[in-house]
């Protein structure tokens, strides 16, 4: 018997699934048709919101702009007042304000004592009547010397605006010199400033209002009818003593769902054609709006440039001129039309530095510029001018390299400022060597006595030995010698002392060399034993054999020496005999290379006081001094590139320390 095996039954699609799958279907649809409206409702109501604040913004820069140009003009009308102009005038120029700007209800010059002395009125009262918060607006310009506004108020009377009108005053102080002659009051109308301020298509979709700092009303304009309350935005003024805000409100209200969503879909589909060719049409209208926006960005930018002091060059990688604004031009003394095109060498190019231009032009066309250069251009007259020239790869929009672009400065007043400070500084200089051999003049004659009364006595010595011969009639020779010998001696040292000072006060050019420190001191050891010697103080050196040399001017860091060792001796001279020791030491910072140079006093020290001022110039603790000692020494060392400083000796008394740059080689 065969047997038939079934198949096992298939269990039947469960019920639950077969309904749910479809509702799910349908509901996901019909949630989509419901959410795409929601979402572009939402959307909607984003943008709104977002064009509303765009526009307010733009609202209340056009109300801060008009207000602007008018704090202009009043400040115009300020400086005819200063200048003395005739109340007539004053008026006239007043009047016109008002004609400008609607806005603007009454212009007054107001005394300090309240009193009207120039209106735009035909016939103004003779008290201001200022209102209590125009008046403390007044106050505060006069403290501030700036112009501000006084905080809206109600005027229940006023001859300028009308009947119960919120008015808003502007303060410009005046002042001749230190002399308050009162300020220019400017009366604004608030509503007058909606009306004439604001757009009639913004007025039209938004009702505009003012509000102060407690959010109350004090000017509304609703040409379209009252705001819903929905998209609204507030932004404030800004104006300087005044806080006043201005407030949006659209009067539209929030988009609806259409009511019948299939009907909408068919009509939305319907519109896709037409919807194509506006979305075509518009985007042709953004292009034609685009390029029209181009050729404004360039014009403005054309007229930005061409009202530039700066001069501006372009070059292409070959290094012909490309581009030059008028400021360029205009310092070269070649029109645009000369250069445009031209290649190397250029007719600005000063013959004397041919050779700096051909070898920076060649660094430039292989890639290389130097980003900040000084150099000289010749107009065609023959006049230098020093320039100052910053350049940079210029890129186009692309991100390719298609040039260079430099920024051109004239620094010819730089130039002639740097050559005066120079001479003034080394007028000064001169002035303090002058000074400082006035003081020493007499202890100089002291000291060339000594040596001239020895010079002396030797010489009567061997002139007594000839009128006293020998025996045999002669004068011996080896008696004689020493005599002459002394003599000389106290000759040549006399004659030391004369070179030092000669070379200490004679005027020369500043001269950079290498130079020793050893060197240095001991060209002016007799001038600082001069000075010493008198006060009883012992001068000391410990320098060591190995130090390099410095990159210095000679004259002038022998000046600061001897500035600083005369300040150290002048400290000891109120000290015990054991602590007047004057010691000057040096060490080389190999770190920094650079010589420190310390000289190191046992005297009094320096106050707190006195420690923050002691670099000023004309600042001098002595009853006969200038002032200029310290503060010139600081320049000398400053100009080699060094520092000067002091600080405390712990053994009492003061270390004053320079730097100088150590010679390379």
């Amino acid at each position: 018997m065969t047997t038939v095996t079934r198949p096992a039954p298939r269990l039947p699609f469960p019920n639950t699934v077969r309904w749910l799958l479809p509702v799910v279907l349908v509901l996901f649809f019909l949630a989509i048709l419901i959410w795409l409206p929601w979402q572009a409702r939402q959307m909607e109501s984003s943008e709104r919101q977002e064009q509303l604040i765009a526009d307010t913004l733009w609202v209340e820069q056009t109300i801060r702009f008009q207000l602007g140009r008018h704090e202009e003009d009043l400040r115009g009308v300020g400086n005819e007042i200063l200048a003395g102009a005739s109340i007539a005038r004053l008026h006239d120029r007043m009047a016109s304000e008002l004609k400008t700007g609607l806005e603007l209800k009454r212009v007054r010059w107001v005394t300090p004592a309240g009193m009207v002395a120039a209106s735009s009125d035909e016939a103004p009262l003779p008290q201001a009547n200022l209102t209590p918060a125009s008046r403390d607006a007044a106050e505060r310009a006069r403290r501030s010397r700036h112009a501000v506004y006084s905080e809206p108020g109600t005027q229940t009377v006023d001859p300028a605006g009308a009947p119960g009108a919120i008015l808003m005053d502007y303060h410009l102080p005046l002042f001749r010199g230190e002399t308050y002659l009162g300020s220019l009051v400017a009366t604004y109308q608030l509503s007058a400033i909606l009306d004439e301020m604001v757009p009639w298509w913004f007025a039209q979709d938004n009702q505009i209002t003012l509000l102060d700092r407690d959010d109350r009303i004090l000017a509304r304009r609703a040409a379209a009818g009252p705001g819903h309350g929905v998209y609204t935005h507030k932004r404030a003024l800004d104006l300087p003593g005044a806080a006043v805000t201005l407030m949006t409100d659209s009067v539209k209200s929030e988009p609806k769902l259409l009511p019948n969503l299939l009907v909408g879909s068919v009509i939305a589909l319907s519109l896709a054609l037409l919807w194509s060719l506006l979305a075509l049409w518009g985007h042709i209208s953004r292009r034609l709006a685009a390029e029209e926006a181009l050729r404004q960005q360039m014009a403005f930018r054309t007229a930005m440039e061409n009202s530039l002091v700066t001069g501006l060059r372009a070059r292409d990688l070959e290094g012909r001129i490309t581009y030059v604004n008028p400021a360029f031009s205009q310092m070269v003394g070649y029109p645009e039309e000369e250069l445009v095109g031209r290649s190397p060498p250029m007719p600005y190019w000063a013959p004397e530095v041919m050779a700096e231009y051909q070898h920076r032009l060649a660094n430039v066309l292989a890639g290389t510029v130097t980003p900040q250069f000084e150099t000289i251009f010749q107009r065609p007259d023959g006049t230098r001018i020093p320039v100052l020239i910053f350049e940079a790869p210029l890129v186009d929009n692309e991100g390719r390299h298609t040039g260079w672009m430099g920024s051109i400065l004239d620094i010819s007043d730089r130039k002639r400022i740097e050559e005066l400070n120079r001479e003034h500084q080394e007028k000064l200089q001169a002035s303090s060597r002058l000074a400082t051999m006035g003081e020493i003049a007499s202890m100089l004659a002291h000291e060339l006595n000594q040596p001239l009364a020895a010079i002396s006595s030797y010489t009567t010595g061997a002139l007594n030995l000839l009128e006293r011969p020998g025996v045999d009639g002669s004068v011996n020779a080896g008696t004689l010698k020493p005599a002459l010998e002394q003599a000389g001696a106290q000759a040549r040292r006399a004659g030391q002392i004369i070179r030092s000072v000669h070379e200490f006060v004679k005027k020369r050019e500043p001269e950079r060399q290498d130079v020793s420190v050893v060197s240095m001191v001991d060209s002016i050891r007799a001038l600082i034993d001069l000075q010493a010697r008198p006060h009883q103080v012992v001068f000391q050196t410990s320098i060591p054999a190995n130090l390099p040399d410095v990159r210095a001017d000679r004259m002038l860091i022998e000046q600061v020496l001897l500035n600083l060792t005369r300040n150290s001796i002048e400290a000891m001279s109120g000290m015990p005999p054991a602590r007047r020791v004057l010691r000057v030491e040096a060490h080389h910072d190999v770190d920094a290379g650079q010589v420190a140079v310390n000289v190191i006093d046992c005297g009094h020290g320096i106050p707190q006081e006195v420690a923050e001022r002691l670099f000023s110039a004309f600042f001098s603790t002595k009853a006969e001094g200038m002032g200029m000692g310290l503060n010139i020494c600081r320049t000398a060392i400053e100009f080699h590139g060094g520092t000067l400083t002091h600080r405390d000796n712990p053994q009492g008394g003061t270390i004053f320390t320079f730097t100088l740059p150590a010679s390379e080689s």
